[in-house]
């Protein structure tokens, strides 16, 4: 295992800026996360962790030694990339212990090692296979044993599931899950799919624009989201966010007014002065649904996705379209006027510079 440390790491192309001072510590046999959208630098970190991409500023540590300007065969990393990059004519087995051969390892040290790796990935009856016999999942698996057949300090994974369609892409999800606890290593794992992320990680560290806007466990980051970018990405469907001003504050109770006139009450500590621009955040899987004219707020469905295990309800509030995680035998239909109501405990506010207020 090894301890990743980021000190000031900065990436520039010409004049353009992608990575900027970046400071981060992944501890030894974590499995952490980039996620963020395209183009917010994600795999260019990833890149440059492994030295396939030079730093133009700043440090990077693998259990305190300075690699920066190591080349990556002495960086003691394997990386997984978004095309599987397996050898055609060869077979599965020799695709995994190409790069044992080009170390000069002994032949049965190298079978040894393979079929280690396959029945971790249980792929022993795919061995005398050649790629193009394989599943899309098959070769990923074969992509992932041959990393694994090195024994590295660090795992790198570049978006390795992005390739393959959505039923495979889940079922290799669950297979990364279970084989994560068999790999004993640190796990560095780059996506843009946050359901991805939430499922698979110790950590999770969203990126904006080669910036860090948040690091830390999953469930932290679904339950006090830092500003206003992590709360509208993290958590599926995403974050409602509704522009309101204070009213009054009495204790721990805030009293909103959103637009369209109604009022909600939230939890936060903080005295904020009345008439204070904010956005008031709930999940759609805290809202719930009631008659018209009880309270909180009032809109009209305008859409139901109907999922079979459960309903997402969008809904015209004002002129906000909101949207409601209920289960998925409501029988609530397209034009019904419904009350939305929430626990005030579950509710997020956010300031006008996007920063988390409680």
């Amino acid at each position: 295992m090894a301890k990743l440390e980021l000190k000031q790491v900065a990436k520039s192309f010409g004049d353009t800026a992608v990575i900027h001072g970046l400071d981060l510590t992944v501890d030894d046999g974590e499995f952490c996360v980039f996620v963020g959208p395209s183009g917010c630098g994600k795999s260019t970190l990833l890149r440059m962790i492994a030295g396939l991409e030079e730093c133009t500023g700043g440090q990077v540590l693998i259990d305190a030694d300075d690699v920066t300007d190591h080349q990556p065969a002495r960086r003691g990393i394997a990386m997984v990339f978004q095309s599987y990059a397996l050898y055609p004519h060869m077979t599965v087995e020799e695709n995994m212990g190409f790069g044992l051969k080009i170390a000069k390892e002994p032949g049965k040290t190298i079978a040894a090692k393979v079929a280690t790796a396959a029945r971790t990935l249980q792929i022993e009856h795919l061995l005398q296979r050649r790629p193009r016999d394989l599943s899309g999942g098959q070769r990923q698996r074969v992509a992932i044993g041959r990393a694994i057949v090195r024994a590295p300090r660090m795992f790198l994974f570049d978006e390795p599931l992005s390739n393959l369609d959505a039923a495979l892409r889940v079922e290799m999800r669950v297979e990364l899950a279970k084989i994560k606890s068999q790999l004993n290593t640190t796990v560095i794992y780059v996506t843009h799919d946050q359901v991805e992320a939430m499922t698979l990680a110790d950590k999770i560290v969203v990126l904006r624009d080669g910036r860090v806007e948040q690091a830390g466990r999953p469930l932290d980051l679904y339950a006090r989201p830092a500003n206003l970018f992590v709360a509208g990405f993290i958590g599926s469907p995403k974050m409602n966010l509704l522009d309101a001003v204070t009213v009054a504050h009495s204790g721990a109770t805030l009293s909103l007014k959103l637009q369209g006139g109604a009022r909600v009450e939230t939890l936060c500590p903080q005295a904020l002065p009345q008439g204070t621009a904010v956005t008031l955040g709930i999940r759609p899987e805290h809202l719930r649904l009631t008659d018209a004219g009880q309270g909180g707020m009032d809109g009209e469905v305008l859409v139901a996705e109907r999922l079979g295990g459960e309903t997402y309800f969008h809904i015209r509030v004002a002129d906000k379209s909101i949207i409601a995680k209920v289960n998925g035998d409501s029988a609530i239909g397209l034009g019904a006027m419904v009350g939305l109501q929430f626990d005030p405990a579950q509710a997020h506010l956010f300031m006008a510079n996007g920063q988390r207020a409680c």
